[in-house]
């Protein structure tokens, strides 16, 4: 039984131990991180959509523009494309 307890007390102790290690590495490592984060989200999250190019509510023009089909397109064309 006294084994047992004092197993118990040293994993709880090298748990905190490594959880301190751990937030201390994660904590000289914030500048850098957040850096990672910030190319990511300028260049993989950048698919070349730019936010600004369409009206909030879309037009007839705006969806053929993503469909790609003129904007003369008749019904069973925008049905098959999209």
């Amino acid at each position: 039984m006294a084994c047992t307890v004092v197993a118990v007390g040293l994993t709880v102790a090298t748990a905190g131990f490594a959880e301190h290690y751990v937030l201390q590495a994660i904590k000289q490592m914030e500048p850098q991180i957040k850096q990672v984060f910030q190319n990511l989200s300028k260049s993989a999250f950048s698919d070349g959509y730019d936010r600004d190019a369409f009206e909030p509510k879309m037009t007839k023009q705006e969806a053929a523009l993503i469909l790609d089909i003129s904007l003369t397109a008749n019904k069973g064309k925008i049905e098959d494309v999209h």
